[in-house]
């Protein structure tokens, strides 16, 4: 029996976006199969998410792995087109704004198989992050759009998408997180890592901070600064690793660096953080559902409600240790904060209810 939908995943972020939909098709009888590029391969950044979020083995594992932007997207498109001439799936879901994301995109849309879009909508107006462009080339080309938050609908409506191939769901990856909010455990990840009560959780990699051995000295800087005032954490992705270490990172002694965490031990460090610094979209959102204080080393965000709910602030490196000085005198977030619009868990569901339809009358 044929697939109806094939999933592609490729890397970290895209994990818990898929575990809730693919979760929930299971519950609607929908033959699914799940595929891993491989863009994230290794195992603190790729299969411990498999493991600990339920996600069933991939059946197909691209291994594609490391290189440029343009070799990487090319070899997941060369590898992909072959598969799905073969499997011919009603369906291809892609999650997020990785180059796993476009690449099927692209080829799905070369073939003709419909794709859909989890993560739809969502636009740092800046075209020089290659995550921008994977977006505006996945929406452009998706024939259902899964959008998480209300300005990414104002987005698609002001690019000219068909409303009707738009779907309000909420966020999937907050499924995620709340399915798992009981295996958080704030004290063994200190314990871990060996950590005071007080501490600040940093997780940096973006080109814009890293790259530059310039802009990499001035934010082991900014760092430094932190340190002088309260304990950081940072799990720090290889992107950048090399940069931040010549730039004296590992000097100060309240700065602990640790290897890339697996999906509850990170997010276990972040429910007991004083604040997060950061420079990813997905932790934005995840410190907004748990009311964490969150400080994004970033010039915009393509996740503006983060900002309207109060939990996120754009900082610069210069004015850094300054924001975290506030956030620590201000103290810590309570209980019972407001969440944003359909953030309760059930994206997942609603996800699935739409590519139930789309299938059966396909």
């Amino acid at each position: 029996m044929s697939v109806q939908v094939i999933h592609i995943t490729g890397a970290r972020p895209n994990f818990p976006k898929a575990a809730p939909v693919i979760r929930a098709l299971d519950g609607c009888h929908v033959r699914q199969q799940l595929v891993h590029t491989g863009q994230h391969y290794d195992e603190r950044m790729s299969e411990v998410f498999f493991r600990q979020l339920g996600l069933p083995e991939p059946e197909l594992n691209l291994a594609v792995g490391s290189g440029s932007h343009a070799f990487q997207t090319g070899e997941i498109m060369n590898r992909l087109e072959r598969l799905f001439q073969t499997a011919r799936p009603g369906l291809v879901v892609v999650y997020g704004d990785v180059n796993s994301t476009v690449a099927a995109a692209l080829v799905a849309a070369k073939l003709g198989i419909p794709i859909a879009h989890v993560e739809a909508g969502l636009r740092s107006f800046n075209r020089s992050m290659p995550e921008e462009v994977n977006r505006l080339v996945t929406d452009r080309l998706s024939d259902l759009l899964f959008a998480t938050s209300p300005d990414a609908l104002v987005n698609l409506g002001n690019e000219g998408i068909n409303a009707d191939r738009v779907f309000f769901t909420g966020n999937p990856m907050i499924d995620t997180l709340m399915a798992n909010l009981h295996r958080f455990d704030v004290a063994a990840a200190r314990a871990q890592l060996s950590l005071p009560e007080r501490y600040v959780v940093a997780t940096l990699h973006r080109p814009s901070n890293v790259d530059n051995p310039g802009d990499a000295a001035e934010l082991v800087k900014a760092l430094h600064a932190v340190a002088d005032q309260t304990h950081i954490v940072l799990p720090l992705h290889p992107r950048g690793r090399n940069s931040l270490a010549d730039a004296g990172l590992f000097l100060h002694p309240n700065l602990r660096v640790a290897d890339p965490l697996g999906y509850v031990e990170f997010l276990s460090l972040v429910r007991g953080a004083k604040a997060v610094l950061t420079d990813s979209g997905g932790v934005q959102e995840e410190t907004t559902m748990l009311g964490i204080p969150c400080l994004t080393l970033r010039d915009e965000t393509e996740r503006p409600v983060t900002v309207t709910q109060g939990t996120n602030r754009l900082v610069t490196r210069e004015n850094l240790a300054e924001e975290v000085r506030g956030v620590l005198a201000a103290g810590h977030r309570a209980a019972g904060w407001p969440t944003p619009p359909l953030w309760d868990g059930r994206a997942g569901a609603r996800i699935a209810e739409v590519i139930e339809r789309f299938v059966g009358t396909h």
